[in-house]
């Protein structure tokens, strides 16, 4: 009786948790991954260089990039459904309409699409978008995946807006708590989409899926964006092609604190600050096309367009 009992209560456990799968489980318990198909994203990066070494002066610079969209993956960050500064769910709120017609665009042209809703991912625990990230085979990083980056004098300045006070910009702030449960539910999450918050899982997709490009979305700019451990301080630090998508992101800020900007002036300057130390910056709208012909049928006479 007592060996019966143990062995329903590990039944009941690992029917509570789901099944738990890895890139050499057989494969009818593996979720299927995005195929690879042809077609290129042409991207019109912008950043901002030195001019001359150590003279702190700096010009934008814009060049034009071609991605695979089949080693591409857009990370879509912290897009919660609520947050305790009321102006900043207002901002994503208005945000999310055109970030998910991105992303349809996006996914339709063969992009993965990892949805990164920090701190909430238990709620999509046992559904084919989270079991997708977790089955991938484990990969040993280049470098260690820190569960959080910080600011490093050693890589860039300190960031131009203080957010060491209150960087909510409500009129009267209410307490910094979780007022979240998920991601916002005006962003769909479909086909071969993946969902994880785990910077060594993320990786380990990305790995499995050949994705070399990174594309950030999402807030805040100034927080998560930079610092989770999915985030652009982590990506370009793994040696990945990283850009933030500089129209659908939000900086928290409080014009109250310096520099005593206006909230969107205050996200411009996180924008050009990670121009200038981390990584480009595009317009979204150079994810919801590929070039010309480059999505066609691989033929002999041009070789094959799709990614390994």
């Amino acid at each position: 009786m007592r060996m019966l009992s143990s062995h329903l209560i590990v039944l009941s456990i690992a029917t509570f948790l789901g099944p738990i799968v890895r890139g050499d489980e057989p494969a009818a318990t593996r979720v299927a991954n995005r195929p690879a198909v042809s077609g290129k994203l042409q991207l019109h990066l912008r950043d901002r260089k030195e001019t001359v070494a150590g003279s702190g002066k700096r010009d934008v610079r814009e060049r034009v990039m071609e991605w695979d969209a089949a080693k591409t993956a857009i990370i879509v960050c912290d897009m919660w459904d609520n947050h305790y500064c009321q102006s900043a769910a207002q901002r994503v709120g208005v945000m999310v309409p055109k970030m998910n017609a991105v992303l349809t665009a996006a996914r339709n042209h063969g992009v993965t699409i990892i949805h990164a809703p920090s701190g909430t991912v238990d709620m999509y625990a046992n559904t084919p978008f989270r079991r997708r990230v977790q089955q991938s085979p484990l990969v040993k990083p280049p470098v260690a995946i820190a569960k959080w980056c910080y600011l490093d004098p050693k890589d860039e300045p300190p960031l131009p807006i203080d957010d060491s006070k209150s960087p909510c910009d409500d009129a009267v702030v209410g307490a910094a708590v979780k007022v979240f449960s998920k991601q916002h539910p005006g962003l769909d999450i479909a086909g071969f989409d993946g969902i994880s918050d785990n910077g060594d899982e993320i990786f380990n997709f990305c790995e499995e899926l050949g994705i070399t490009n990174i594309a950030l979305m999402g807030v805040h700019t100034n927080m998560c964006v930079l610092g989770r451990p999915f985030g652009i301080r982590q990506q370009v630090r793994l040696g990945r092609n990283v850009v933030l998508v500089r129209d659908l992101t939000d900086a928290m800020y409080d014009p109250r604190q310096p520099p005593f900007v206006s909230h969107t002036r205050g996200t411009e300057l996180v924008i050009e600050h990670i121009e200038a130390h981390w990584c480009p910056s595009i317009a979204s709208d150079d994810l919801t096309r590929v070039v010309a012909g480059s999505a066609n049928p691989a033929t002999k006479e041009s070789g094959s367009r799709v990614a390994k």
